[in-house]
């Protein structure tokens, strides 16, 4: 059989990113061999699931919604007899979004700590009306889209920790050992500052190679363009209160002239940061 990877458009390379996708077909499959980059929710809405990973095999009807590491996994979807669709909204997340979490609420591993690959919840009143929430996302500019999912993706980590306890958080990691979390936070903590390549290698104990090699690893980019589509975006962000004018940010964001900023604005957002605002409803 061959290895499926989900487009690209349906998963996001970024560790500070999320992305939400309302999937649907008519078309079942068996054991379709699928390679998940990122971690991902899988909220069924209909029909049924079954997936297979390294450790964990997994059914689910459209009562439950599964959690699933980033990683290889044999994949099977079914229509219900009741249904011609099948349909579940994909959320998905990165490792460095599980790590920044667990680090802001300084959440310690517990001596139940679990080592699966899938997780199998069950729906409550909150959940689905959670899902509810995140199909409407899906239908908002990519810029709007992202900043809103990092707020959702810490309200449900934050609800599952409370309600299902903390042991699957650390298994979402695949190298927990510290040397992986210190070059994570130098990359997250210094993503809006002016630092270099030779600077950021410094504060993460590398040589500039080393850094280089790492960061393809852990951000499947490189560094240059990651930090610039950081600043980028966050510019984007910015530009939504149309009290600021681009001249107030352009060095915020790590630019040395407003030129510049407006080139490598309109080439990421394909419009200039001008354009942008006007083209904003609020």
């Amino acid at each position: 059989m061959e290895v499926y990877r989900l487009p690209d458009y349906l998963e996001t390379r970024n560790s500070g990113s999320f992305k939400v996708f309302d999937y649907k077909t008519t078309t079942e499959c068996a054991k379709q061999m699928v390679a998940l980059k990122q971690n991902t929710f899988s909220f069924l809405i209909e029909g049924h699931k079954e997936v297979f990973t390294n450790n964990t095999s997994v059914a689910i009807k459209n009562s439950s919604f599964l959690l699933m590491k980033s990683g290889n996994c044999l994949m099977t979807e079914k229509l219900s007899s009741t249904v011609t669709n099948y349909r579940s909204i994909l959320f998905f997340f990165s490792e460095a979004s599980v790590l920044k979490f667990i680090q802001k609420y300084k959440i310690t591993k517990s001596k139940k700590e679990s080592k699966l690959s899938i997780y199998a919840f069950k729906y409550d009143s909150f959940l689905k009306t959670f899902v509810k929430g995140l199909v409407n996302i899906s239908k908002l500019k990519p810029e709007l889209q992202n900043a809103i999912l990092e707020l959702k993706f810490e309200e449900l980590m934050l609800y599952l920790k409370e309600t299902k306890g903390n042991e699957f958080l650390f298994s979402l990691l695949t190298n927990n050992n510290s040397q992986q979390k210190h070059f994570i936070d130098v990359v997250e903590s210094n993503k809006l500052n002016k630092l270099n390549l030779n600077e950021l290698s410094f504060l993460a104990n590398m040589s500039v190679s080393t850094f280089k090699r790492e960061f393809k690893k852990q951000f499947n980019a490189p560094p240059i363009k990651w930090f610039q589509d950081k600043r980028l975006e966050h510019a984007a962000y910015l530009l939504q209160d149309k009290s600021k004018r681009p001249s107030d940010i352009f060095e915020i964001v790590g630019y040395e002239s407003l030129s510049n900023f407006i080139q490598a604005f309109k080439a990421k957002h394909k419009v200039t940061p001008k354009q942008y605002q006007s083209n904003l409803s609020f």
